[in-house]
């Protein structure tokens, strides 16, 4: 009888697939409230690798990191109707503390525009204090009535960057700036993720915002996912705290503001847009173990060696962990570590030693499911691997970048019709069709079939100015 597969196939049931792959490469677990998750170590381990990365990047823009709290008072919501109206249905309201009715009940953020305002508009004096630049990393709760671990959580972990400028324009291109050089480049150099900037329609929009740019990526399934937000508030959230500044010409100003954010989701997209039949793929540039040395067997000569080929990768750059748990059978070993998509296993065993080889085996071209000529394993003379590795890894990163693209580009149809848009979003792609061509009524039509507008692109793909730029084009799918 053939073996059962560790995970369901791909093909046969994609959700089921997901699940399996959460669970089995002991990424997360649901918390006892429902809507909620326990990351597991692993799975926090990439969320910290992610942090990094991109705190460096945030920093890079002149941002700095702050906190502010987690709860806020109902009534600050109120002040921006817009705002309030869109984050009414997802809000958790605590009424109670202390043992007593609490005299204003107090909302646990969804987001922080509103307790973030209430500082800006007491540190902000004059045109000296601008641009304020202020991002926090923490956790929000929007309560989720149809929860999936890493995509919808009720609550989940991201960064918020909130900022404040003295124009329109220099707002406009922080927005800008941070969908291209923080997001895009992030989403698309570290976890090799194929994604498409745009402008969301006024439909879709962040509650309260004046444009939101958006990335979205394509899934393995042809859905969509939106990776990453950047938004324009204009002076919307400045009137309602108005928030001020003394101009260079000495009048009283308002603000113009910017707030941005990505989140844990970022780690069911990077299972979603790598992860194959065998379990997930790392991006080298994000994995925190980019090559595992095991030991094939318990034999002294066998764990000196794999031990010594530990330390000369360490010493090689290559982030590296050393598998000498002899006591368990190395097949589940084995199968263990491509199920958490180490990008490179080097397998040790007495004939190995003898022959001065390892065994590589590269889980990005390869792995069980394929063949050893596409690129699963092949021996490599021990003494050539710390030279030989850096390169493995920089060739497997941009295999998984140019896959991804490749996707998106073979599953994306160029229609002209709401019918056919339907047609190639219902059957596992997406659709581009003139905006003129689809306008507000197309949009609401798609709805009806759950499709969506996931952004307006340019004709030349890149970001337009303006919902209504000549030539735009609409980017549909079904998503996430």
């Amino acid at each position: 009888m053939a073996k059962a597969p560790v995970l369901t196939p791909r093909a046969d049931d994609f959700p089921r697939w997901y699940q399996d792959l959460i669970t089995k490469a002991e990424l997360a677990d649901n918390g006892p409230v429902r809507g909620t998750m326990v990351i597991r170590p692993y799975g926090y381990g990439l969320w910290e690798r992610m942090q990094q990365d991109m705190d460096a990047r945030i920093k890079e823009t002149g941002t700095q990191n702050a906190y502010f709290p987690l709860l806020i008072p109902q009534s600050y919501l109120a002040r921006e109707a817009d705002h309030v109206d869109g984050f009414a249905p997802e809000l958790a309201v605590v009424t109670h503390g202390g043992g007593k009715e609490l005299e204003e009940p107090a909302v646990v953020r969804p987001t922080s525009e509103m307790i973030v305002n209430a500082s800006f508009s007491k540190w902000v004096q004059s045109y000296r204090d601008l641009p304020l630049l202020i991002n926090q990393w923490g956790n929000v709760v929007r309560w989720e009535l149809r929860p999936r671990l890493f995509l919808r959580t009720t609550e989940f972990l991201w960064q918020e960057g909130h900022t404040a400028h003295a124009t329109y324009e220099e707002a406009r291109d922080f927005a800008a700036r941070i969908q291209r050089h923080v997001y895009a480049d992030f989403m698309e150099n570290t976890l090799a993720m194929d994604v498409v900037l745009g402008r969301k329609t006024v439909k879709e929009r962040f509650a309260g915002a004046v444009n939101t740019l958006t990335l979205e990526g394509m899934m393995g399934d042809g859905k969509a996912l939106q990776l990453g937000t950047s938004h324009e508030l204009g002076q919307n959230f400045a009137k309602a705290f108005n928030t001020r500044f003394l101009s260079k010409e000495g009048t009283q100003e308002l603000v113009w503001q910017t707030s941005w954010g990505s989140t844990t989701r970022m780690i069911g997209a990077l299972v979603m847009m790598h992860g194959d039949d065998d379990g997930l793929r790392i991006p080298p540039r994000l994995a925190a173990v980019q090559a595992v040395v095991l030991a094939v067997k318990g034999d002294d000569a066998v764990l000196a060696k794999v031990r010594e080929i530990g330390d000369r990768l360490k010493a090689a750059g290559v982030r590296v962990q050393v598998d000498d748990r002899t006591d368990l059978p190395f097949g589940r070993r084995a199968i263990d570590w491509e199920l958490k998509g180490v990008p490179v296993r080097i397998e040790v065993g007495p004939r190995d030693l003898e022959s001065g080889t390892a065994m590589l085996a590269r889980r990005i071209p390869g792995g069980t499911s394929r063949t050893e000529s596409e690129g699963g394993k092949e021996p490599v003379a021990i003494d050539s691997l710390a030279g030989r590795l850096p390169a493995v890894l920089e060739e497997d990163q941009a295999l998984l970048l140019r896959q991804s693209r490749e996707r998106r580009e073979s599953r994306t149809a160029e229609v002209s019709t709401i019918a056919e848009a339907v047609e190639a979003a219902t059957s596992g792609g997406w659709a581009r069709i003139p905006w003129a061509d689809l306008g507000a009524e197309g949009e609401a039509k798609l709805a009806e079939h759950a499709v969506t507008v996931r952004c307006l692109v340019a004709e030349d793909g890149s970001v337009p100015g303006s919902e209504d730029a000549p030539g735009n084009v609409a980017v549909v799918a079904r998503a996430y």
